[in-house]
């Protein structure tokens, strides 16, 4: 009898090994009926989709070559060097100011009140586009890199110390409690038993942090926050499209320069 019963074990063991997962199932349906009631209402049509990829292949055709006349290599430059100023500068600011709230805002750090205060001041840094703030910014302070600056230092700000205090939130309570242990006060907690664990990926976030602020300054400057943006604004209101693509391989340039550099940086503090 037991000989018999044996090879129906694995089959049993197999059925109540993979369940029908009957949440998921009904949530994925209701994920895909919702798309085609969105796509229906959207206006999105297979047409409009075709006529889109004529009007690209259009544009496209008229980007190339890309324009590299000396006059416009140079006002190309300049905004170049404006963008990775504005970036750098919002990026040391923003990550200065994260650290601080990012530990006021870890719940294994500080009392309960304080984190969820700078868990709100966050959520509030965090509710609007980097573009959005930009414009508020340029209304107070008028067009140029300020603006730029501002807007993404709080959009470094409303993502590095979000992270930051979730990285922080991971730490082993061991090395924290060994540091209490001597007798140590709050700095040389922070000194000695969590910076030492979380200064890697808060380098991380930061070198990233930089990469994206590069990206959003080329999007600040379109509605006035200096940098790369306006050139290439003025370049698509003139239909000078090989200036554009001249903009956007230089962007593009960049962008794989950056991310060279970051993952330098990420080895040599891992």
């Amino acid at each position: 009898m037991t000989a018999s019963a044996a090879p129906n074990a694995p089959s049993n063991m197999a059925a109540a090994a993979f369940p029908p997962n009957w949440p998921k199932r009904f949530a994925w349906a209701a994920l895909t009926i919702y798309a085609v009631y969105a796509i229906s209402v959207l206006d999105i049509d297979f047409e409009r989709i075709v006529r889109g990829m004529d009007n690209a292949r259009r544009l496209f055709a008229r980007m190339f070559p890309p324009n590299l006349q000396a006059d416009k290599l140079a006002l190309i430059r300049d905004g170049m060097i404006e963008s990775i100023q504005i970036a750098i500068l919002a990026t040391f600011v923003g990550v200065a100011l994260s650290m601080p709230i990012g530990l006021a805002a870890a719940r294994n750090l500080s009392p309960v009140g304080l984190a969820w205060a700078a868990r709100g001041l966050i959520a509030i840094l965090r509710s609007f586009h980097p573009v959005i703030v930009a414009i508020l910014f340029v209304k107070a302070v008028g067009f140029g890199v300020l603006a730029g600056i501002l807007a993404l230092v709080v959009s470094t700000i409303g993502f590095v110390s979000k992270l930051f205090a979730e990285v922080v939130e991971e730490i082993s309570a061991k090395q924290v409690e060994a540091v209490r242990a001597t007798g140590a006060g709050f700095g040389h907690v922070l000194m000695f038993g969590v910076f030492p664990q979380v200064m890697a990926r808060f380098v991380g976030l930061a070198v990233y942090q930089l990469d994206s602020n590069l990206r959003n300054s080329t999007m600040v400057g379109i509605v006035g926050g200096g940098g790369i943006g306006a050139p290439l604004f003025t370049a698509y209101q003139r239909f000078d499209y090989d200036v554009v693509l001249t903009i956007l391989l230089i962007i593009i340039g960049i962008i794989m320069l950056m991310e060279v550099v970051s993952s330098r940086v990420r080895q040599i503090f891992q």
